[in-house]
This record gives structure tokens, sequence and C-alpha cells, in this order.
């Protein structure tokens, strides 16, 4: 049977809006990734059989096909072909997963599933236009509109908070877990294999080698979270200490079939060896990472109790929250390394953080199973479980 393997993954430390990494562009961003990818692989680029990038907000200097883009800006040969790909929030994730469908089908034997992101530099993450304020129409009502109503995804948190009983202060925990988390990472150099320095600039203008998350704030508590203000109601559980940030990144991940692992004496890092997406309700359109998961795990026999670590994209709190009561996983194997409140979520490029991260921890801790999953907008969710022993 046909395996897909991870041999190499990789990212960007994370930036701010308006931060480090501001004046980076994302294509230039993401074809840095792809060199430093391949250059860790050892590998020649010209056996890439194809480049599958997530990137949402495809716009502006992320439109014309970012991937095909990146890759031909990273210096690779013109055979290298590139594609784009948009599952909102579970876009690089999806992308890595269709680099696994490639080899696990046999039609490609070396693929990159990567995602890139800067929002500083697109309308979500720019001061005119407030990528959650407005309707994604305009004009005449739409086919959807007719059918559903729609709603913002702050207030969706907000939905999933109150059907799984999630408090303010459970969700403050949360947060403050994923700084505290982070902070302990950073500082005990854990990020360190994960992420390579990029060219960039600090709060003066002067030049830098960016190489640290720059979102986590030690110094947060539960003091200070609780006296930020709810976002949707006075009596909300939704801040902007328990929701992700508003983040600049770029990831990639190496994905090879058996034979292409003998060809370039790869030495594999875990196999991709179950997949899922589910759909849920479009109004509480964050549950979709527990359907998700339970499909993933269910494909490979397994229950969430055999998972040693989850990364599960902290787009709000709350969704973090569910997501532990529903499967009933503790805290000591979510998010382990901090999430999305601490470090980021720069959209098409978190899901492959997220794996490249799980990865990285997996191997410090020598653990065999891991999951990374996400919510994604309008109501899906994605699952990738990935398995260290390797036959």
């Amino acid at each position: 049977m046909a395996e897909a393997f991870i041999v190499e993954a990789v990212r960007t430390a994370v930036g701010r809006k308006k931060g480090a990494l501001r004046e980076v562009r994302p294509d230039d961003l993401a074809a840095l990734t792809l060199q430093e990818l391949v250059k860790r692989a050892g590998v020649d680029p010209a056996n890439v059989d194809d480049v599958v990038m997530g990137c949402v907000s495809q716009v502006g200097e992320q439109g014309f096909n970012i991937a095909r883009v990146a890759a031909l800006a990273a210096g690779w040969p013109d055979t290298v072909t590139g594609t784009s790909v948009n599952r909102q929030c579970g876009s690089s994730q999806q992308a890595i997963n269709f680099a696994a469908q490639a080899v696990l089908s046999g039609a490609m034997d070396l693929v990159v599933g990567a995602g890139v992101e800067s929002m500083t530099r697109i309308p979500m993450g720019s001061d005119a236009v407030s990528g959650m304020g407005g309707q994604p129409w305009m004009g005449a009502p739409s086919l959807y509109s007719k059918r559903y109503e729609f709603v913002m995804q702050h207030m969706s948190a907000e939905m999933v908070a109150e059907k799984y009983g999630i408090t303010r202060a459970q969700c403050e925990d949360i947060a403050l877990r994923s700084h505290q988390n982070a902070a302990t990472a950073r500082e005990k150099g854990w990020f360190a294999r994960e992420i390579f320095a990029v060219d960039g600039l600090d709060k003066e203008g002067n030049a830098l080698k960016f190489a640290a998350d720059e979102g986590i704030r030690p110094d947060t508590s539960l003091e200070k979270l609780a006296q930020l203000q709810p976002v949707t109601k006075p009596d909300g559980v939704v801040t902007a200490g328990t929701s992700s940030q508003i983040s600049d990144g770029a990831a990639a991940v190496l994905v090879a079939s058996a034979d292409a692992v003998k060809r370039y004496g790869f030495k594999p890092r875990a196999r991709i060896v179950s997949m899922a997406v589910a759909g849920v309700d479009p109004l509480i359109m964050l549950t979709g990472p527990m359907p998700a998961t339970q499909k993933a795990l269910a494909r490979a026999g397994l229950k969430p109790d055999d998972v040693s670590l989850y990364e599960v994209n902290e787009a709000f709190a709350s969704v973090v929250g569910a997501f532990q009561k529903e499967l009933a996983v503790p805290s000591d194997r979510v998010n382990v390394n901090g999430g999305a409140c601490a470090l980021g979520h720069p959209l098409g490029a978190s899901g492959a953080r997220l794996i490249t991260t799980l990865l990285h921890e997996m191997e410090r801790r020598d653990v065999r199973y891991g999951v990374s999953t996400m919510c994604i907008g309008f109501g899906q969710g994605i699952a990738t479980l990935l398995d260290r022993k390797l036959s």
C-alpha cells in the first residue's frame, strides 16, 4: 500500500500586524520558505512534482497563483508547477493533504504542501477594511444569503461557547496557557529547529534577522485578560485576548513517496496516515475540528486517547475549550507550545505552521501519534493524523 512521508517541514517566525514582516512581500516570503525547505531536505527543486500552497486572500500581491509565482521567485526551474488552494483558514493544511493524496495515489513522488499570508498587506488585515466586518457579497442578495444568515466569526465563537458551556474564565485560562506555553517554548529553544530567519524590520525600521514569534506576551495574566472588553456583547466570552492575532507568516512541508525516500536518501520523519474534512452548520461555523478529528481517527482505527499531541487552531479560545470537552482531551496534550492567541494566525499559512510545530514537538517528546485540526469559515473542519512509526 502506498505511503506518504513527511521528510522536511519549516516555517518563518510569525509576525504581528505591521510588525517585523510588514515590508516583506508575501510571494517573497513564500519563496524564501521554499528555498529553505529544499535546502534542509538536500534535494534539487527540479525534482519537485508540484507546489500546492494555501492562501486565503488571493488578491494583490497574494493573487495570480502565488504557489507558481513563489516557486519561480525561489529560483526553481520553470518545469516545477504550482497551484494555490483556498479552504479559508484550513488552506495550507488542505495543501499538505492534497500533497499527500497525490503521493498516495501514485500520481506524484515529491510534492510541497505550503501556505502563506501577509495580513498586514491585504484588506482583511488593513485599517481600511475589516475582513470580519463586511459580508462576502455586495449588492443583490446571493443564493447563499437567501438560505443562511451571515455570521461573523467572533459571533460564532460566542455561539460555540454557549453550546458547550464554555465560560469567559475558561477562555481566559486557555489564552493564558497559550502565552505561557509559547513563551516557555521560545525561551527553551524548542521552536529553533522549525524556524528559519528572514530579513525583517524592528519598530524603528532598522534591519533585523527575524527568527522569533512576535505575538507572545510572557507578562499576560488573568487579571489583564479580565480587563479586556467583550467584542460582541457585554456578557460575552470573546475578547481580543481570547482571539487569534492578525499575523504574517509562511510555512512549508515536503511530502515524499517511498520511492522518493529511497531515490533521494531522505530520512522520513512521519507518515500522513489519515485525513478528513467535515461540514458543519455555517451559522455556528467553528465546530468543525470535532467531527473532522473524529473522522480522521476512525479511519485509522484510533480513539482520541491514543493521540499524544493535538494542535487545535486557536482561532478563538472557546473553540479549543469545546474541542477538549467533546473529545475529552486533557490540556497537557493540546497546543503544548502555545496556540494562535499567542503565536498568531496568518490565515493561509496556519495549517502548515501547525503541522510543522506538531512534527517537531512529536520528535522532541518521542511520541507516536499527533493530530492537527482547524475550524474553517462557513462551517467546515479539517484534520490530519501523523504517525512517527514508519513501518
